[in-house]
């Protein structure tokens, strides 16, 4: 009964709400150190990670992403697209939401997203924009354009990625269909992924200059209720 142990942990751990990923790394050691001697377990910890490095390695980004922010990383891209008169925060984020989808469509995925690109980069040159085209934003404005700004790179790598035939996506749609009898090369998924893309594209792209609108409407707001 013994190997038991780790699943009181994992359940004791988050009924008391602690960090999920060390009441699971706790669960484990107690349920392997049942079985097992430390040394035993410490060796299978360590062979897990190394089987695994290639995840793994995505996280030692983020301290150079902080590092990058600490020392004016967002002020130095705020004061970019300061600069530019007619940049809007819609018409920003439509250029990177093509941006996106083209790369993740050449399959290079890492090219952007929430960690490496929307935080650092693009959410503060958005939010620039905004200032600049509607001074006076609230902070209700800035946290709406920061979603704007995270769905923009989700939904240009969602509906882009499967244009590339070497995804994971596609393997795994092709995978599905033929266990159930539908012989479909991969070429054609990726073909069929086109539209959809498209659609993905001009539906959000729409979202994104519509955007632009309301910012300018909230700004007006205030102005309108202080003259009256």
């Amino acid at each position: 009964m013994w190997p038991l142990l780790g699943i009181a942990v994992l359940v004791v751990g988050f009924a008391v709400r602690l960090n999920p990923l060390l009441v699971v790394a706790a669960a484990g050691t107690a349920g392997m150190l049942a079985w097992h001697d430390p040394i035993y377990t410490l060796a299978a910890f360590g062979k897990a990670f190394n089987d695994n490095r290639l995840v793994a390695s995505v996280w030692l980004v983020l301290p150079v992403i902080g590092l990058l922010e600490r020392y004016g990383l967002q002020a130095e891209a705020r004061r970019l697209v300061g600069r530019m008169q007619q940049a809007t925060a819609g018409r920003l984020l439509l250029v990177y939401l093509v941006y996106r989808q083209l790369t993740a469509a050449v399959g290079l995925i890492a090219a952007g997203g929430p960690a490496q690109m929307v935080r650092p980069l693009i959410a503060p040159m958005a939010e620039a924009a905004a200032e600049g085209q509607a001074p006076g934003t609230t902070d209700k404005t800035r946290a709406l354009v920061r979603a704007h700004a995270a769905a923009a790179d989700n939904i240009g790598a969602f509906f882009g990625e499967d244009i590339f035939i070497a995804m994971s996506s596609i393997v795994l749609i092709k995978g599905f269909l033929d266990s159930v009898g539908y012989l479909v090369p991969p070429l054609r998924l990726s073909m069929w992924a086109i539209p959809t893309a498209v659609a993905a594209l001009l539906v959000h792209g729409a979202r994104l200059l519509w955007l632009d609108r309301r910012i300018n409407r909230a700004a007006r707001e205030p102005a309108a209720e202080a003259e009256t």
